[in-house]
């Protein structure tokens, strides 16, 4: 792989460290995605911890919003119900805050446009900064813009992460790819995040594609839905496998059933992890 090793981490930021090490060892990252606030935020940092425990290498954690243009339905519902439980992206942070001495694994801040530049992008880098966050994914931020938030928030120690899609054009697919920092978000998908049956087959072309020009780790998003889709994901060389909708959707089954719900996204990340170790 074409990332530095451990022994070169010096300067990296924690994403990047991740990732170098997770490659020293020929491993992908999992990591899955968690609404915060659905259905309360008391239940999302159980289930944060659940996830470092269970086996997961990065956490993206979604802040909600009304109008999540790049989600589908499983996020969206989760967005709402978090929403109406009070949740706002100050208190979001003020999670990861309470979590800083017990979660160590780097999280990535899954958040759009608006309400970032309402409260302006220096503002919320520094909060981000502060909370203890380590990347940012805005879906919805042209790539131009895209590059002026990256220059505040490496300036405060986050990465931005940048979204490519099976649609976008090669020249431009290598400017974000460049630009990107931490790793690449690969969408696996032509729309919006869900539970797919398959992955599509050309997934693993845009994956070695992105890989021949070097640098920044890749990582598969939006459908992969199974631990042998995971697996699939990893066998393409994927450096990473982002899980959402999968995730998201058996939590909130098991609080319809009155289950824990961190229990069983700590049951599901094992099965996760089982499926790209093996």
């Amino acid at each position: 792989m074409s990332v530095a090793s451990p022994g070169l981490s010096t300067g990296l930021t924690p994403i990047q460290r991740r990732f170098a090490g997770l490659a020293s060892q020929g491993r992908c990252a999992l990591m899955p995605f968690v609404m915060a606030g659905d259905p309360d935020l008391e239940a999302t940092a159980a289930t944060l911890l659940a996830l470092q425990e269970a086996g997961a290498d990065l956490i993206e954690l979604g802040i909600p919003y009304s109008d999540p243009l790049a989600d589908g339905p499983v996020i969206q519902a989760a967005a709402s119900r978090a929403l109406a439980a009070g949740t706002t992206p100050a208190a979001v942070l003020s999670l990861l805050v309470s979590l800083r001495d017990r979660l160590t694994i780097p999280v990535v801040l899954f958040t759009y446009s608006n309400p970032l530049l309402n409260r302006g992008m220096e503002a919320f880098c520094d909060a981000a900064s502060a909370a203890g966050a380590a990347g940012l994914v805005v879906p919805d931020l042209p790539l131009e813009e895209a590059e002026k938030l990256s220059a505040l928030a490496a300036a405060r120690g986050l990465d931005l992460v940048l979204l490519v899609a099976p649609t976008t054009p090669p020249e431009r697919m290598a400017r974000i790819h460049a630009a990107s920092r931490g790793f690449t978000y690969l969408v696996s998908v032509t729309g919006v995040t869900g539970v797919r049956s398959a992955l599509q087959e050309r997934v693993g072309g845009l994956v070695r594609q992105l890989k021949d020009q070097g640098g920044t780790p890749v990582a598969v998003g939006f459908g992969i839905s199974a631990p042998e889709q995971a697996r699939q994901v990893r066998d393409w060389g994927a450096d990473g496998a982002i899980v959402g909708s999968a995730l998201v959707k058996r939590m909130a089954e098991a609080h319809s059933q009155g289950r824990s719900v961190s229990d069983e996204a700590g049951r599901y990340c094992a099965e996760l992890r089982h499926a790209l170790d093996h």
